[in-house]
């Protein structure tokens, strides 16, 4: 029996960038094992090395979470599709500001916010409660650009920024809230001209720094709900126990490529995104958006959703999408509900929670320490020292006319805005490595090469567990290459 397999953005290459793959089977194992007998080089990323579905990879059949079915032994019906669902993170409750004594509004806000009291699910108490209420926007960036803006400009009172990046050209394609002018500025600088432009009527409060273990708490206290506009693992858990530890609500976006997510973390009784993802996916398995690109209209879309999410939650109207996981697809303007349960046995927010404090998220979202490099033969010795090799290593050798082999690993796309000539270079895609890695010579020197050196680390790393015991990675990539070598190409 056939049944649509919606492939997610970051394993699209093992399936020839297709977005939904059709498998028979009769449950979700057998429609799984179908998939993987086509594409092999799919099965190190959705089970370990002891035949387990890996803990980042949740698999939905229609909207439910197998875990909560009869997990691989769910049985398939005609017409049902399986989604995988990687981490790249109902009811109305009371809203979060109840508590708190409401400020008045004067003639000036009556006038700005005439088209919000005059809906009655919002009225003049409803707004009361957005200036009452304090928000704090972990990140300034794609997702936290939009929704700052649209809640500073629907009210809420005191809204805080955590940042301490600068405005750069790269992030004018999405990050709405700067200019071209405020390029090299601090962004927190930009930010609080912006939404002081917009509402001067709301209080902006900026903290310049990088978010870690010793200052969450700090940072977290006082404010009614965080929105969570971070671009990395590490951060995106520590914001999640966190926000579990002090009983404050996360309102979760993420977005890569073209797809977005988002839903409400860390409420009474709901689940937190430990019980969407117990644990992180392998360093360099999900690109960075800065690796592998994005949209510049979806973090628009996933912002806005953060704000509408984070201003029902303020004053208590609507269905927050607590226990409810939302996922959007920009290419085929599609959006899909996943159903999402607070697991008893997690460990942060579950019956009998084990992680009560804050922990180091660096380490709990790393690799391990690689092992040691096999030995080579001598004269490979020069390269091979290490894992890693330098431009200025590999322009020498270019100038010597040594013989090597140098790959390029990035997608095809890539290839038109530069690359590094070599005679015999070769330019095969990461996601095509376990499949085509026959293709490549063993006994000769191999240096691997992607946009800035984190995918070719990847597989540099495989390439090592297949025997190939001269393959290095170009330390920087392209992009250092062109900082360094040849600054006459464009950079991405």
């Amino acid at each position: 029996m056939p049944t649509l397999l919606y492939v997610p953005t970051p394993l699209r290459s093992h399936v020839g960038q297709r977005d939904a793959v059709e498998v028979t089977g009769t449950t979700v194992r057998e429609a799984i094992d179908d998939l993987l007998a086509r594409y092999e080089s799919l099965r190190t990323h959705l089970y370990d090395e002891n035949g387990r579905l890996r803990r980042f990879i949740n698999v939905y059949v229609n909207d439910e979470d197998i875990r909560y079915l009869q997990r691989e032994a769910t049985p398939l019906a005609e017409g049902d599709t399986i989604s995988l669902v990687p981490s790249v993170a109902g009811g109305s409750p009371e809203a979060v500001t109840a508590s708190v004594p409401l400020p008045e509004l004067t003639p000036a806000e009556f006038a700005r916010y005439n088209r919000h009291v005059i809906l009655p699910e919002v009225g003049v108490d409803g707004q009361r409660r957005l200036k009452a209420s304090r928000v704090l926007c972990v990140g300034a960036g794609g997702l936290g650009s939009p929704a700052s803006l649209y809640l500073a400009a629907a009210g809420v009172g005191h809204i805080g920024l955590v940042d301490f990046d600068v405005v750069d050209v790269s992030n004018l394609q999405r990050q709405v809230l700067f200019s071209t002018e405020q390029i090299g500025v601090s962004k927190l600088e930009a930010a609080r001209a912006r939404l002081g432009g917009l509402n001067p009527e709301i209080e902006i409060a900026t903290h310049a720094e990088r978010l870690t273990s010793d200052n969450a708490f700090r940072l977290f206290e006082g404010y009614d709900l965080i929105l969570d506009g971070t671009d990395n693992f590490a951060t995106r858990y520590l914001v999640n126990d966190a926000c579990v530890l002090l009983g404050i609500p996360n309102v979760y976006g993420s977005i890569f490529r073209f797809e977005g997510q988002a839903s409400v973390f860390a409420t009474r009784g709901g689940p937190c995104y430990r019980c969407l993802y117990p644990e992180p996916p392998p360093p360099g398995l999900i690109p960075s958006c800065a690796e592998g690109g994005v949209f510049g209209v979806l973090p628009g879309i996933v912002g806005t959703i953060q704000a509408t999410e984070a201003i029902k939650l303020l004053t208590g109207v609507g269905e927050p999408l607590i226990g409810r996981f939302l996922v959007y697809d920009a290419l085929r303007m599609r959006f899909r509900e996943l159903t999402l349960r607070r697991d008893p046995e997690c460990p942060v927010c579950g019956d009998r929670p084990t992680i009560t404090s804050l922990v180091d998220y660096e380490q709990f979202c790393g690799a391990p320490a690689p092992a040691a490099a096999p030995e080579t033969p001598p004269a490979a010795a020069r390269i091979v020292d290490d894992l890693e090799t330098t431009v200025e290593s590999l322009k020498a050798r270019l100038d010597r006319g040594d013989e090597f082999l140098l790959l390029d690993v990035r997608e095809p796309h890539e290839l038109q805005i530069c690359r590094i000539d070599a005679p015999g270079g070769l330019h095969v895609p990461m996601g095509e490595i376990p499949r085509r890695h026959g293709e490549l010579d063993r006994s000769k020197d191999l240096i691997v090469y992607c946009r800035s050196g984190q995918r070719s680390g990847r597989v540099v790393g495989f390439l090592r567990q297949q025997g190939f015991d001269r393959a290095v990675n170009l330390k920087g990539g392209v992009l250092e290459w062109i900082d360094r070598i040849d600054p006459s190409q464009p950079k991405y």
